[in-house]
C-alpha cells in the first residue's frame, strides 16, 4: 500500500471526481510527451540510465523531442527537454491545481 497515493486517491473521491483519483498534473501530456515518456520508460526498463546512454538510444530510435522536435539527441537536449516539460506541467499545476 502507498500512503500517499491513497491519501491523492482520497482526495479525489472527496471532491467528487473519482475519474482523477490517481491524477496529479495540471494538464494531460501531449501526445508527443507521452511518446517520449514511453521511449524513455522502455530504455530505463533496459537498465540504461546514464543520460548520454539515454540520448544515444533516443537517436537511434528517432524519437522525436516534445518541444523541439528534434530527433537528434544530446545530453543537453535531453536535459533541455525534460526541464522545459517539468516546467510547463508544474505552470499547469499552479494554475489548475491537482487533478486538473
Amino acid at each position: 500500500m502507498d500512503a500517499f497515493k491513497d491519501r491523492l486517491s482520497q482526495r479525489a473521491r472527496d471532491t467528487s471526481r473519482p475519474a482523477l483519483a490517481h491524477q496529479s498534473r495540471g494538464r494531460a501530456l501531449t501526445q508527443a510527451e507521452a511518446g517520449f515518456a514511453a521511449a524513455l520508460m522502455d530504455i530505463y526498463r533496459t537498465g540504461t540510465h546514464d543520460f548520454g546512454a539515454v540520448a544515444a538510444e533516443l537517436s537511434r530510435r528517432a524519437v522525436a523531442a516534445p518541444r523541439s522536435g528534434s530527433a537528434d539527441w544530446s545530453v543537453a537536449l535531453l536535459e533541455a527537454e525534460l526541464s522545459g516539460i517539468n516546467a510547463e506541467l508544474d505552470a499547469a499545476y499552479a494554475e489548475h491545481g491537482y487533478g486538473a
